[in-house]
């Protein structure tokens, strides 16, 4: 189970990993590493703000505008929201619910305001990772080579850099990217792990007593 794969007379219920860490860190780029596992599935979060070079609706962010995002604010349609540099984020709920109870694993790469309001919602599901950079250099220089924002931009995502950094301790578990191999090889022994915990193997009970009886 480890490497996504189930025992079939055993159902699994799925968790929900989180990637945080300041812009630049490394999250996005470790997010897509692991999307190679066939159990794990990207939330696809909405966002109110407009779309970057490169991006795809509905495959990088669902782009609504701001009164559909309100909207879904007050039907209880997001597991999470946050604002975040004037934009608006958010988590659908409905698809990440049927994926949990298809024994489905969830990924997502979202800041610590969203971790704290799904700590809230489902803490039995979550498993949460900070990712840090090894330096403040490394980090302006990951956000440059970027090159995506202004250098505006840039310098308000490095300022808020120090208060989101505040929040690791919130954290179930942190990773010092210093190369990205390494920091992905640590995030993989983190799912693996937490897949394996025994209050996720609903099942486990009711396998472990058939072994017994056939002694």
């Amino acid at each position: 189970m480890a490497n996504g794969r189930t025992d079939s007379r055993m159902h699994r219920r799925g968790l929900m990993l989180v990637l945080s860490s300041p812009s630049g860190a490394g999250k996005t780029t470790l997010s897509k590493m692991l999307l190679d596992d066939p159990a794990l599935d990207l939330s696809i979060s909405v966002t109110t703000r407009p779309p970057r070079p490169g991006e795809v609706d509905g495959r990088d962010y669902h782009f609504i505008d701001r009164a559909r995002f309100d909207a879904m604010i007050k039907r209880g349609e997001l597991l999470e929201w946050a604002e975040v540099f004037g934009n608006g984020y958010g988590t659908p709920r409905a698809p990440v619910e049927a994926t949990l109870a298809s024994g489905r694993d969830v990924l997502f790469d979202i800041d610590w305001q969203g971790t704290q309001q799904l700590r809230e919602k489902g803490r039995d599901d979550l498993a949460s990772v900070f990712v840090l950079p090894p330096s403040v250099p490394d980090l302006e220089q990951r956000l440059r080579m970027r090159a995506q924002d202004a250098a505006e931009v840039i310098r308000t995502r490095m300022a808020k850099a120090a208060d989101e950094m505040s929040h690791w301790a919130e954290y179930d578990y942190v990773i010092i990217n210093r190369r990205v191999a390494d920091a992905f090889a640590d995030v993989r022994a983190i799912l693996g792990a937490e897949r394996l915990k025994r209050e996720r193997q609903p099942g486990l009970s009711a396998f472990v007593r058939s072994l017994q009886a056939g002694l």
